[in-house]
């Protein structure tokens, strides 16, 4: 599990690996993940956008960007927390995500959540 707290915004995530997903004769390696935030601020925030690093086995890096996270801007008030599961498929067994949630405010105040480094793995893949 990684976990990263910024400005009172705690993000965890746990990742697996989809063998029912994955075809590693075909170098496709399917991951799961599940991402809670949670408020522990004294703010009121909302989570208006998402940048993604994807950075698959061979060194080779992605970025994904993009509004919300599965469809969705949640509205976090202290104490509350948003969790949802998501995906990433990979060309490679191993692999590591990071990133960050771009966060607002009630006041309109901006600032980005750090999602730590997690990494993607098929068991056995690491030794």
């Amino acid at each position: 599990m990684s976990q990263a707290s910024t400005r009172g915004v705690r993000v965890s995530v746990l990742s697996q690996y989809v063998p029912e997903r994955s075809t590693p004769d075909e170098g496709y390696y399917f991951f799961a993940y599940q991402v809670t935030i949670a408020n522990e601020g004294e703010q009121t925030v909302q989570l208006i956008s998402r940048h993604w690093i994807i950075t698959h086995g061979t060194g080779r890096t992605e970025e994904v960007r993009g509004p919300g996270v599965v469809g969705e801007q949640p509205v976090l008030a202290p104490g509350e927390s948003f969790r949802y599961t998501s995906a990433c498929p990979l060309s490679t067994p191993v692999g590591t995500m990071h990133g960050t949630y771009q966060m607002v405010t009630a006041d309109g105040e901006r600032f980005d959540a750090r999602i730590a480094p997690f990494s993607l793995a098929m068991p056995l893949a690491l030794h």
